[in-house]
């Protein structure tokens, strides 16, 4: 049943910011069985103690389109010294706005804001990129400063209403991510709002409403204004989604890719970059990173790392800038261009995200090796001395998530497990030196007579 059949018997309440629709128990998916215990006992605490208390956000968009949350978030009118009082078991977190987490047991973490204010950041505040937004608010306020309208909903427990001040439930029913309010104002108070729209559009295949979707690449440039360590923990909630193809199709369509991978914008060019062999490359990258991350989730088996991905994801970058799989260099002049590699990458993607000098390296090394791999790939044989190397098995993977990438085989998952080399090479183990007999002999310590740990006297 649509949202237009069912609005007559719901309850439109006028408030002082906006109508308010709140849609009875009966006429939406969500029961109180489908909320973690833990999060249900915060709630029944909250109401106990005398506040307010809602299931708020994410947790309650994806109940509603009959999914498993990955954290139920709550929101209330207690603030968090009374939120610290209430719960023993948490800390406070936080700079621009102060969160509450509670602690239980296994590692889960729920997490506890306070209703906040529009007062000094959308409607009076100064004109500027992330403005500060410490004041408490009420719940039509704190709604209406919420990213998108999709993330805009309440949950109350008392009696199982959903609370919607932003029509977020129309746009869950027509499969819309809009941004709350005027989206060229919410854009420039904090650009990132840009790349949560594509990654719920991503994640659940909704379109991007006409405005939205204007003013995001309209804006694209400025989430250049953001701090890079947040850009980058930003890009890896997309890249470990499961989603990471369709977002990347979504974020070059809008402009924000070339914007966060600056090394790109000279590659991918223009609107028809999906047809250009980096392009290709790229996107099929992407799918094999989704398709591997799928498999290691099911099986419970550790994602590749931060710096893994990164790599991957400047391989079509690496071929286009220094030629690594198509010209096969040896010695020398493979280090030569691994330097001018890491040169490169500390004045433009290091410093653009944040990474840390040993993850630059990590990545470098990486590609290099990737393209020692790529030219052996017809001698039946690995180098002697990279297999030696205590990084090859990590290199042999990266290797494997190319093969892929390039259509050939895919990456077992026996591989995932123990990052052993590709099974189609069956490749040859250098074989273990014999025990010597002379362990009691110091090190160093030559066989003949006249030296001392292996100095002539």
């Amino acid at each position: 049943m649509t949202l237009s059949s069912k609005a007559g018997s719901r309850q439109e309440i006028s408030t002082d910011a906006t109508d308010v629709l709140v849609i009875p128990q009966e006429q939406h998916p969500i029961t109180i069985e489908m909320i973690d215990p833990d999060a249900l006992l915060v709630l029944k605490r909250l109401k106990s103690a005398g506040f307010y208390a809602y299931l708020v956000g994410g947790g309650v968009r994806d109940l509603y389109l009959g999914g498993t949350p990955k954290d139920f978030d709550i929101s209330t009118d207690a603030k968090p010294g009374q939120l610290r009082k209430i719960f023993p078991n948490s800390c406070t977190i936080g700079r621009r706005f102060r969160l509450v987490q509670v602690f239980f047991r296994g590692g889960k973490v729920i997490e506890i804001s306070t209703l906040r204010s529009l007062s000094e950041h959308d409607l009076d505040g100064p004109e500027q990129v992330l403005a500060p937004n410490n004041t408490f608010g009420t719940l039509s306020e704190d709604a209406q400063r919420r990213d998108l309208t999709i993330n805009s909903l309440f949950y109350e427990i008392e009696n199982n209403t959903i609370i919607d001040h932003v029509r977020g439930v129309e746009d869950l029913e027509a499969s819309i991510v809009r941004l709350v309010g005027i989206p060229e104002k919410r854009i420039n108070r904090d650009p990132v709002r840009m790349m949560r729209a594509i990654r719920h559009s991503a994640r659940n295949n909704f379109t991007i409403e006409k405005n939205s979707w204007k003013a995001i690449c309209a804006n694209s440039d400025k989430l250049s204004l953001c701090p890079p360590s947040r850009l980058r923990d930003e890009i890896l909630k997309d890249l470990y989604s499961g989603a990471s193809s369709p977002w990347f199709e979504r974020a070059m369509d809008s402009g924000i890719f070339p914007v966060l991978f600056p090394l790109y914008r000279s590659i991918l060019k223009g609107s028809h970059w999906n047809n250009t062999e980096p392009g290709k490359l790229l996107s099929r990258i992407f799918k094999t990173i989704d398709r591997v991350n799928s498999v290691a989730v099911e099986q419970k088996i550790h994602r590749q790392p931060d710096f893994f991905l990164f790599a991957l994801i400047l391989i079509p970058w690496a071929e286009s800038r220094f030629q690594i799989l198509t010209v096969r260099r040896k010695g020398a002049q493979l280090f030569q261009i691994s330097k001018q590699m890491r040169s490169e990458l500390d004045q433009t993607l290091g410093t653009d995200l944040n990474l840390r000098r040993s993850l630059r390296q990590e990545i470098v090394n990486l590609l290099t090796n990737l393209a020692t791999l790529v030219h052996n790939r017809k001698e039946n044989d690995w180098p002697k001395w990279l297999q030696n190397k205590s990084y090859f098995s990590k290199c042999s993977l990266f290797y494997s998530f190319y093969i892929e990438a390039s259509g050939d085989e895919q990456v077992q998952e026996e591989q995932l497990r123990v990052g052993s080399p590709v099974k189609q090479r069956q490749l040859q183990k250098t074989p273990a030196k014999k025990a010597s007999n002379s362990r009691t002999r110091p090190a160093f310590s030559r066989k003949g007579k006249g030296s001392i740990f292996g100095f002539k006297k």
